[in-house]
C-alpha cells in the first residue's frame, strides 16, 4: 500500500476500500478544495470500480464523511459570543459571534446560517390553542431586535423565509442552515431557554383566567394588535378615576348605562349570551365620545387609537379586532362614516354573531375562526337601525337617543383626568369575579333574576338579555366598587329597548307600504281624464290598494325588505287578498291585466298591534 498522505492518486486494495479508512482519510485532506476533491473523488472511485470489484465507493465516502462530522459536532464549552446577547447559549459545532453564525457540513466545508447575530430567547406556548413560538433576538446595525415565530414556520426552508419581511438576513441559499442551527440551538439549550405561557388575544380562557391577567403572560398575536394589547393596563391612581366616574355616575342615567356597559361584555360569556350592541346617538355637544371614552377606561387607555377605534376599516378589521377583544367590550367612535345604511346590517349581524368567517390558510386548509362574546360599544349622529333594517339586526341593539341632554357637566375635565388614570376598575371587578366560585353564581343568579322581571314586558328576548347583563354589572359595581347607592332600574332602561313590535321587519313594511302610496297617490290613480300621470305602480279603492308585483318587488328590495318573506306573512295575518296557492291576484290597471298584490285596507282596523303600530284609535 502507498504511503497514504503522497500528493500522488495511491493505489488501493480491495481489502483497504473494504475494510480500513485509508482510502478516505487520504482524500479527507483535500476536503478545502472542492475541485481537487471531486476529482481525486472520481479517480479513486474509478480505481475502486474497474480494479478492485468495488462498485459503491462513493456511498462509502459519504458515510465516512458523516462519522467524521458526526464527532465534529460533538464540541464542549463552546457558546454564544454576540456583543450585548440577551443570554449565553450552547451552541455546539456552530460559530457564534458577531460576524455571525457559521458551521461545517458533512464534508467538512463551512456553511453560514447567518451573517449577523440572531438567537431564541424564550419559548412561548399560546395558552389559547397550545402552539409553541420561540421569541427571536437579532441585532442589525448594532441593536437587538425581537420577533415571535410559530416553531411551524422555523422549521421549513420556505416558511422561514418570512423573517426576511423582517430583517432577517435570511434567502434561499442559507435557509437550510438558518433552520438546522435554531432546532439545534433549542436543543442543546432546552432547560436553559425560559418557558412562558402567551396569549394572542384578550378575554376570558378556559382553564386560565382572564387575559391579559394572568401572571407571567407574554403577548405572541399579531404585531398589528401589540399597541392594543399593551393599551389594557393600570395607570395613575384608582381614587382619582373612582371620583370622576361616581360623579359621571350621579350626573346622567345615560353615562351609568354605557359604564355599566363596559363592565357587562365580560359577564356575557359566563352568562351564555350572544353579543351585543349599545349605540349612543344624538347631537353633536351631548359628549358621547367623552362618554366612550369613560367606558374604555374602565380597562385601557382611553386615547383614541389606543383601546377605542373609529370604523374606518375593513370588514375583516372589524372581526379581527372583535375576536381579539374577544370579552372586553369593542369600542367604535363615530360610526357615522359608513355612508350605506346596508352596511349597517351587514357589520351588526357579523358582529353580533360573535363567530367570524371562514378563510382558507395560505398554506391549505382553514385559518383559526375568530370568536367572541362580548358588547359592542358605538356612537354617530344618527341611529344604527332604520325602518328597513332586518329584525335581527334591531334585536341586537340597545340604541340611546341623548337628545339634549348633557352627559357631563365638564366633559374637558373627565377627559383630562381618565387620560392619566384608568384600568383599575375592571381589573378589579375581574378579580373579584375569579376570587370565589359563588362570586360568579352570585352574578348569574342575578342577571336570571332581572330576565325574568324583563321577560314579562314588551321587550324582546335578546333584548331582555342584553339588558338584564347591564343591570346586572351596574348592581354588582355599585356593590363591590362604587358603594354610592346609586342603581340602575329596569324603568331605567326599558325605554330604550325595541318591543317586539318594532323589532318585526314585517310590521315595519306593512307601514312603509301605507306611507309610500300615501305619498305617490298619482302612481295609483288617473287624472280627469282617466290617464296616469308619470310611472304606474297600480291602483286603489275604499277596499284594497293593488300594487303590481314587479313594482312591488322592486320597491320592497329597494328598501332592504324581502318581498316573499312579508307577502306570505301578510297572508297568514290576513292583510292581503290572493289566490289559494298564490300571493297575488289578477287586476285590470289602465286597460291590462296584471299580477298584483291587494292590500286590505280594512285589514287595520282588525289588527290591534296594527292600530297600535299606526297609531290608529
Amino acid at each position: 500500500m502507498q504511503n497514504r498522505f503522497t500528493t500522488e492518486t495511491p493505489v488501493y486494495t480491495r481489502d483497504d476500500f473494504l475494510n480500513s479508512t485509508a482510502p478516505y482519510e487520504w482524500l479527507y485532506q483535500f476536503k478545502d478544495d472542492k475541485l481537487k476533491f471531486k476529482q481525486l473523488t472520481s479517480a479513486l472511485a474509478y480505481s475502486a470500480r474497474k480494479d478492485s470489484q468495488v462498485g459503491n465507493f462513493v456511498s462509502l465516502l459519504k458515510t465516512y464523511m458523516d462519522t467524521i462530522s458526526d464527532k465534529s459536532n460533538i464540541v464542549r464549552d463552546n457558546v454564544t459570543d454576540f456583543e450585548g446577547q440577551p443570554i449565553e447559549l450552547e451552541s455546539g459545532s456552530w460559530q457564534c459571534d458577531d460576524f455571525g453564525i457559521t458551521g461545517l457540513d458533512r464534508f467538512g466545508m463551512e456553511i453560514i446560517a447567518c451573517n449577523h447575530p440572531i438567537m431564541p430567547t424564550q419559548r412561548l406556548i399560546n395558552i389559547d390553542t397550545g402552539i409553541e413560538q420561540l421569541k427571536l433576538a437579532y441585532n442589525k446595525n448594532k441593536r437587538w431586535r425581537y420577533y415571535v415565530a410559530d416553531k411551524k414556520t422555523l422549521a421549513s426552508t420556505n416558511s422561514i423565509l418570512q423573517l426576511a419581511d423582517y430583517g432577517v438576513a435570511v434567502n434561499s441559499e442559507n435557509a437550510k442552515h438558518l433552520v438546522k442551527y435554531l432546532t439545534d440551538i433549542e436543543h442543546l439549550n432546552y432547560d436553559k431557554i425560559e418557558e412562558l405561557n402567551s396569549v394572542g388575544r384578550l378575554g376570558w380562557i378556559d382553564d386560565y383566567g382572564f387575559s391579559p391577567y394572568v401572571s407571567d403572560l407574554v403577548f405572541d398575536g399579531d404585531l398589528s394588535f401589540k399597541h392594543f394589547f399593551e393599551s389594557v393596563r393600570q395607570k395613575g391612581g384608582f381614587g382619582a378615576w373612582l371620583s370622576i366616574a361616581g360623579d359621571a355616575r350621579k350626573n346622567s342615567t345615560i353615562t351609568r348605562i354605557l359604564l355599566a356597559a363596559s363592565f357587562a361584555s365580560v359577564l356575557i360569556k359566563p352568562c351564555n349570551a350572544l353579543p351585543f350592541f349599545v349605540h349612543l346617538w344624538g347631537g353633536t355637544e351631548a359628549g358621547k365620545t367623552v362618554g366612550l371614552m369613560l367606558a374604555a377606561s374602565v380597562w385601557a387607555s382611553p386615547r383614541m387609537g389606543d383601546y377605542i377605534h373609529t370604523f374606518n376599516s375593513t370588514a375583516v378589521a372589524q372581526e379581527l379586532s372583535a375576536g381579539f377583544v374577544n370579552s372586553l367590550p369593542l369600542i367604535i367612535d363615530e360610526l357615522q362614516i359608513i355612508g350605506d345604511r346596508k352596511d349597517f346590517d351587514r357589520m351588526i349581524y357579523m358582529l353580533s354573531e360573535g363567530v367570524g368567517r371562514s378563510r382558507g390558510a395560505k398554506a391549505g386548509g382553514l385559518q383559526k375562526v375568530a370568536s367572541w362574546q362580548n358588547c359592542i360599544m358605538t356612537n354617530g349622529e344618527q341611529p344604527i337601525s332604520s325602518g328597513s333594517s332586518a329584525s335581527g339586526a334591531i334585536n341586537r341593539i340597545i340604541e340611546i337617543d341623548c337628545k339634549d341632554e348633557k352627559l357631563f357637566a365638564d366633559p374637558v375635565h373627565v377627559v383630562d383626568v381618565i387620560k392619566s388614570n384608568y384600568g383599575f376598575a375592571g381589573r378589579l371587578f375581574v378579580d373579584i369575579l375569579q376570587s370565589d366560585e359563588a362570586k360568579l353564581e352570585y352574578a348569574i343568579s342575578k342577571q336570571k333574576a332581572f330576565y325574568r322581571e324583563l321577560s314579562q314586558g314588551e321587550s324582546t328576548e335578546k333584548q331582555a338579555m342584553a339588558a338584564s347583563i347591564i343591570l346586572t354589572a351596574d348592581a354588582l359595581v355599585e356593590e363591590w366598587i362604587f358603594k354610592d347607592g346609586i342603581t340602575l332600574t329596569t324603568n331605567d332602561i326599558v325605554p330604550y329597548l325595541s318591543t317586539k313590535r318594532q323589532v318585526s321587519a314585517n310590521e315595519r313594511a306593512l307601514e312603509f307600504i301605507f306611507d309610500l302610496v300615501s305619498i305617490n297617490q298619482n302612481k295609483f290613480s288617473t287624472n280627469n281624464y282617466g290617464d296616469y300621470q308619470g310611472d304606474v305602480w297600480g291602483a286603489s279603492d275604499p277596499e284594497y290598494i293593488y300594487i303590481i308585483k314587479t313594482q312591488f318587488d322592486r320597491i320592497m328590495r329597494d328598501e332592504g325588505y324581502n318581498p316573499t318573506a312579508f307577502l306570505s306573512w301578510a297572508k297568514s295575518k290576513g292583510h292581503i287578498n290572493c289566490e289559494h296557492a298564490k300571493n297575488t291576484k289578477v287586476k285590470r290597471i289602465g286597460g291590462n291585466v296584471c299580477r298584483c298584490v291587494w292590500m286590505d285596507k280594512n285589514s287595520i282596523a282588525d289588527d290591534a298591534a296594527i292600530r297600535e303600530l299606526f297609531d290608529v284609535q
